[in-house]
């Protein structure tokens, strides 16, 4: 019992220098949410449209980069665009805007027409105003939905985890300009 009772404290005991580095400095701890301020967890849906437009006077796409190869291939494998689209209510260009999504995407697949999407929705409309939801996942563009990973946020979305569906709502062939539609799915404090 004794022995017991010494290895306990002896394990106490350098558990807890452990996490010190010799100047009191820890480099982790556990929290609780509410330490934070955070309450209770929700989920939250919001819908809107992206829209992704190259050939403007002032575009809310452009390509920033390409491989040597990039327009031999059929699915422009290597190039690199780099986006700040507006996020409107509707699908119409003049509809009520709720905020930009800002980032890039990079056609990643020699044999299907398949992006890597990394980019932050930034909201710029009422409770969720100044948050922001980071996206970073696969899109395969002629799929009628595609479905991509939140993988972060900052804002009412810090903690925040989800998924987004994408559906496009149109798409110019020659121009390359598209809307798409965005159903978004998110936990949050």
């Amino acid at each position: 019992m004794g022995r017991t009772v010494t290895y306990f404290f002896a394990f106490l005991f350098f558990t807890a220098v452990g996490d010190c580095d010799g100047d009191g400095h820890t480099f982790s701890r556990n929290m609780s949410p509410q330490s934070l301020g955070l309450k209770r967890e929700k989920l939250s849906h919001l819908h809107f449209y992206f829209h992704d437009i190259f050939t403007s006077p002032i575009p809310t796409t452009v390509k920033v980069a390409e491989a040597p190869t990039t327009n031999k291939s059929a699915t422009l494998f290597g190039a690199v665009a780099v986006l700040d689209d507006p996020l409107t209510v509707g699908p119409e260009p003049g509809s009520k805007l709720v905020g930009r999504a800002q980032g890039t995407y990079i056609s990643a697949s020699r044999k299907e027409a398949s992006l890597l999407m990394v980019m932050n929705f930034a909201f710029m409309e009422g409770k969720y105003n100044g948050s922001n939801l980071s996206i970073l996942g696969r899109n395969a563009v002629f799929s009628e939905v595609r479905e991509m990973p939140i993988v972060g946020g900052s804002g009412v979305f810090r903690f925040a985890r989800g998924y987004v569906e994408a559906r496009t709502y149109s798409f110019d062939v020659k121009t390359g300009d598209a809307v798409v539609e965005y159903n978004v799915y998110v936990f949050h404090y």
